[in-house]
């Protein structure tokens, strides 16, 4: 048996991060060609699945539900905006706050991505009680929203 070394807690295998960020990467990849036949990139899938479930929201509100700052969604919702998948709007009680709210087009989008999620589940060699084990597990990392 290997004696352990104070340098043991750079070794790779002896990294949670590693797997984390692999497994990332790799979930990411095999979304790519699903989204690109929807014309979506996963951040955009994300947010339109928020919308998809609330119809209107406010940027602050979903960058929390997303994890994402303000930074990276301004150019991420523009974009959108510009495809007429949402609309943004700034609340008239208070100047600060952006509303976005999803379109008709957006709305339509819908029946077309239905399938993505089976069609990954499909790909990822989890049973239905191990994936939501992991999910559990995975929001204990994260934090509150």
């Amino acid at each position: 048996m290997s004696e352990l070394n104070e340098y043991d807690c750079l070794k790779l295998s002896n990294q949670l991060c590693f797997p984390l960020y692999a497994a990332s990467r790799e979930i990411l990849r095999m979304y790519t060609p699903l989204l690109k036949e929807i014309d979506l990139t996963y951040t955009q899938y994300i947010v339109m699945m928020v919308l998809w479930e609330e119809k209107e929201v406010n940027v602050g509100e979903l960058g929390k539900k997303l994890f994402l700052d303000t930074g990276t969604l301004s150019p991420l919702l523009k974009s959108m905006e510009k495809k007429n998948l949402l609309t943004r709007k700034r609340d008239s009680k208070d100047e600060r706050i952006v509303k976005i709210m999803i379109t008709e087009e957006g709305q339509l989008l819908k029946e077309k991505a239905v399938t993505v999620p089976q069609k990954i589940g499909g790909c990822v060699n989890l049973s239905a009680e191990d994936a939501q084990t992991l999910y559990k597990i995975l929001y204990k990392i994260l934090p509150s929203a």
